[in-house]
C-alpha cells in the first residue's frame, strides 16, 4: 500500500497548487507590498486624484526653453552652423523636387507614375496608378498633391537612407541590435503626434520640421527589417561564399544583402506607407499640401473639401503600396536574381516616354492642369452632408440616428468610463498598471510601465491623460468585440475570408487622418467620433492578426479534438482559442497602439484632453502646453504597450 503510494502521483489541486501558480504568485507578492506601501504613502499623499506636491510644473522652464530657441534660432551657433544647414538642405531638396515635378507637369508626371508602376507590377496596376494621379487632378487638388509628393520623395528618401545604415550596424553587430532593439520598439508604439512638437519647437513651423518628423517617424521599420534580414540571411550561403575567400564586404554585397532583398523591398514599402502618413499629419505643423487642405477644411467642418484632400492622399497610399508590395514579392520570386526589377531597356524606355510627355506638355503650354477639367465635388458632398445631417442624425425610427449614437455611446460608455478612472485613488491606478504588466510581462516590463504612468502624473495632466485613456478602453473594447469577431468568421470561412481581404488591404493603406473624414460626416464633432476613426483604423490589424492565429492551430490538436466528437463551438472554445492565445494578445497590444494614435488625432474633431493640448498649444504658438501633452502621450504609449505587450512577443525579440 505505501509502495503504491508512493509511486501514485499525488493530485494537488487545493491550496498549494494555487498558490504554486506563477501569476498568483506576482499578485501575492505585489499585494504584500502594496500593503506595506500603501498605508504610507496615503499617510504622507492623500488618495485621490495625483497629489499636487508630487507635480511638477515644467510650464516656466518649458516656456523660457521655448522663447531662448525662438529669442536664439538666427544668431546662436548651434541653429546657425547646424540645424540652420540642416533646415536649408531640406528646403532646397524639396523645392528642387517640386520643381522638376512642375516641370514634367501633369502629364509626364501621370505617365512616368504609369511606365513605373508597369515595369514593376504590370499593366493593370500600370492603369491604376495614371488614373490615380489623373484623379488628383480632376478633384482639382494638382499642385497640393505634386507638393506632398515633393515632401514624401525627400523624406522617403532620407528614411531609406537612415534606416539602412542602423539597420546595417544592427545587421552586422549584436551589440548594436540589443541597443537597437528596445529603441526601435518603443519609437514604433508612440503615435505620430507626440513627434510634430519637439521639431516645431527646433525648426519653426514649416518644410524642414514636417521633413524631420517624418524622418525620425517612418526610419524604424526599414531599420528593423534591414537588420532582420542581415540576421537572417541564410547561414549556408554565407559559410560557401566565406569558404571561397571572399571578404566581409564582399560577402556583405555578394550574398547578405541579395538574400535580404525581399525583407529590404518590404522595409521600403513600410516606410513610403508610414512616411505618407506622418506627412500628412504633419500639416498640422506646416508641411502643406494635401494634408493642410484636409486640416483646414477639418478646422472649419468643410466635409466637401476635406475629401477633396483625402481622396487624393488614398489613391497615393494605395498607388504605393501595391508598386512597392509588387517589388517585393518579385525579388522574392527571384532570389538573389534582380534582374527583374533592373530590365535597363524597359527603364530607358519608361524614361523617354516620360520625358517625351513632359516636354510634349511643355510645348503645348499644358503643364498646369487644365481648370476646365476640375470637378468641384464639395458642394455635392456638404448637400448630401447636409441631408444626412436632416435623416440620420437622429429621429431615425427604431434604430436612432448617427448622433444620438454618438450621445448614447458618450453618455453610457465614455462619461463612466473616464469618471471611473479620474475616481480611482492615484496608488490604485499606478497598482493596477504594475499588476497588468507583471502578469503578462516581466518585472522590468512592471516597472518601465509604472514609471510611465507616473510621469504623467509628474507633469501635471493626470485627468486629461485618464480621459484619454478612457477613450482608448473604450475604442479597443469594441475594436477587440468586432475584430475577434470578425477574424473567427474569416478564418472558418475561406469564401468570406476573400471577401474581406481587399477591404483589409485598402483600409490598412489609407493614412489615420483620412479617417477623420468619414466620422465628421457621420457623428459630427465629439469624443465618440475620435474613438469611431480609432475603431476603424485599428480593426484590420485585428482581424488579421485574429484570422491568422486561428488559422495557425496545429491541425493534429484540431483533428484530436474533432475525432472525439466535439462540435464546432467547442474547438473554438477550448481549442483554438487557447492555442491561439499569443496571437490574440499580439492583436490586443497592436490594437491598443493603433487605438492611442487615431485618439489623439481627434484632438482636432473635439476629442478634447491630450489631443487638444497638442492642437492648441501648435495653434497658439503655446509650446509648452503642447510639449506637456506630447511628453504625456509618448508615457501612456510606453505605458500601454508594456501592459498588453505578450511575454512570447518578448521572448521571440530576444531570441
Amino acid at each position: 500500500m505505501a509502495t503504491a503510494t508512493a509511486s501514485s502521483p499525488v493530485r494537488d489541486t487545493g491550496i498549494g497548487a494555487l498558490l504554486r501558480h506563477r501569476a498568483v504568485g506576482k499578485l501575492l507578492l505585489l499585494a504584500a507590498a502594496a500593503a506595506v506601501l500603501v498605508p504610507i504613502v496615503n499617510a504622507r499623499w492623500a488618495s485621490g486624484a495625483w497629489p499636487q506636491a508630487l507635480t511638477v510644473d515644467l510650464t516656466e522652464p518649458l516656456g523660457r526653453a521655448s522663447d531662448w530657441i525662438i529669442d536664439n534660432r538666427d544668431s546662436h551657433p548651434l541653429f546657425t552652423y547646424f540645424f540652420g544647414h540642416v533646415s536649408n538642405a531640406i528646403v532646397l531638396s524639396v523645392r528642387g523636387v517640386y520643381l522638376v515635378l512642375l516641370a514634367a507637369g501633369w502629364a509626364g508626371v501621370t505617365v512616368a507614375a504609369g511606365l513605373v508602376a508597369w515595369r514593376v507590377a504590370g499593366v493593370r496596376l500600370a492603369v491604376t496608378a495614371s488614373a490615380a494621379f489623373a484623379v488628383c487632378g480632376l478633384l482639382g487638388m494638382w499642385v497640393p498633391t505634386t507638393q506632398t509628393l515633393a515632401l514624401m520623395i525627400v523624406a522617403v528618401l532620407a528614411s531609406i537612407v537612415t534606416g539602412a545604415l542602423l539597420g546595417l550596424a544592427g545587421g552586422l553587430n549584436d551589440r548594436v541590435f540589443r541597443i537597437l532593439r528596445p529603441v526601435l520598439d518603443t519609437m514604433q508604439v508612440l503615435p505620430a503626434y507626440a513627434y510634430l512638437l519637439p521639431f516645431a519647437l527646433i525648426f519653426g513651423m514649416g518644410v524642414p520640421a514636417a521633413v524631420i518628423a517624418t524622418v525620425v517617424y517612418a526610419a524604424p521599420p526599414m531599420a528593423r527589417l534591414t537588420a532582420l534580414g542581415l540576421r537572417g540571411a541564410d547561414g549556408g550561403v554565407l559559410e560557401a561564399v566565406t569558404s571561397l575567400g571572399a571578404t566581409s564586404r564582399q560577402r556583405l554585397f555578394s550574398a547578405r544583402l541579395p538574400l535580404a532583398a525581399k525583407q529590404l523591398l518590404l522595409g521600403v514599402n513600410q516606410t513610403i506607407m508610414m512616411a505618407l502618413s506622418m506627412a500628412v499629419i504633419a500639416s498640422v505643423i506646416g508641411a502643406g499640401g494635401l494634408g493642410d487642405r484636409v486640416y483646414q477644411a477639418l478646422s472649419t467642418v468643410d466635409v466637401g473639401q476635406a475629401l477633396a484632400g483625402g481622396i487624393p492622399i488614398v489613391l497615393l497610399a494605395v498607388v504605393l503600396d501595391r508598386v512597392t508590395a509588387a517589388a517585393g514579392e518579385k525579388a522574392g520570386a527571384h532570389g538573389t536574381d534582380t534582374s527583374a526589377l533592373r530590365g535597363w531597356r524597359g527603364w530607358s524606355f519608361a524614361a523617354v516616354v516620360s520625358v517625351a510627355a513632359a516636354l510634349a506638355a511643355r510645348f503645348a503650354d499644358r503643364l498646369e492642369w487644365p481648370t476646365g477639367w476640375v470637378v468641384n465635388i464639395a458642394p455635392s458632398v456638404n448637400t448630401a452632408k447636409e441631408w444626412m445631417v436632416d435623416h440620420l442624425y437622429t429621429g431615425v425610427p427604431v434604430v436612432g440616428g448617427t448622433a444620438d449614437w454618438a450621445s448614447h455611446f458618450t453618455t453610457w460608455v465614455l462619461n463612466p468610463v473616464r469618471d471611473g478612472l479620474q475616481g480611482l485613488p492615484w496608488w490604485a491606478a499606478l497598482l493596477i498598471v504594475a499588476a497588468l504588466a507583471w502578469l503578462i510581462g516581466t518585472w522590468q516590463t512592471a516597472l518601465t510601465a509604472v514609471a510611465a504612468m507616473a510621469a504623467i502624473g509628474v507633469f501635471g495632466v493626470w485627468d486629461k491623460s485618464l480621459d484619454t485613456l478612457a477613450q482608448v478602453l473604450a475604442g479597443v473594447a469594441v475594436t477587440l468585440v468586432l475584430g475577434f469577431a470578425i477574424g473567427i468568421a474569416a478564418s472558418r470561412g475561406p469564401r468570406f475570408e476573400r471577401l474581406l481581404r481587399p477591404v483589409l488591404d485598402v483600409f490598412q493603406t489609407l493614412p489615420q487622418f483620412v479617417y477623420l473624414i468619414p466620422v465628421v460626416a457621420l457623428f459630427g464633432i465629439g469624443r465618440a467620433p475620435a474613438v469611431a476613426a480609432a475603431v476603424v483604423y485599428a480593426l484590420p490589424a485585428v482581424v488579421r492578426i485574429t484570422t491568422q492565429g486561428l488559422r495557425e492551430v496545429d491541425a493534429a490538436a484540431m483533428e484530436s479534438s474533432r475525432s472525439l466528437g466535439a462540435t464546432s463551438w467547442q474547438q473554438l472554445r477550448k481549442v483554438q482559442l487557447p492555442l491561439a492565445r499569443p496571437a490574440l494578445l499580439l492583436a490586443l497590444n497592436q490594437g491598443v497602439v493603433l487605438v492611442l494614435a487615431v485618439v489623439v488625432i481627434g484632438g482636432l474633431v473635439g476629442g478634447g484632453a491630450l489631443g487638444y493640448d497638442v492642437v492648441f498649444g501648435i495653434a497658439q504658438g503655446d509650446l509648452a502646453t503642447g510639449l506637456v501633452a506630447g511628453v504625456a502621450i509618448v508615457c501612456l504609449g510606453l505605458m500601454l504597450d508594456r501592459v498588453t505587450q505578450p511575454t512570447e512577443r518578448r521572448g521571440r525579440k530576444g531570441a
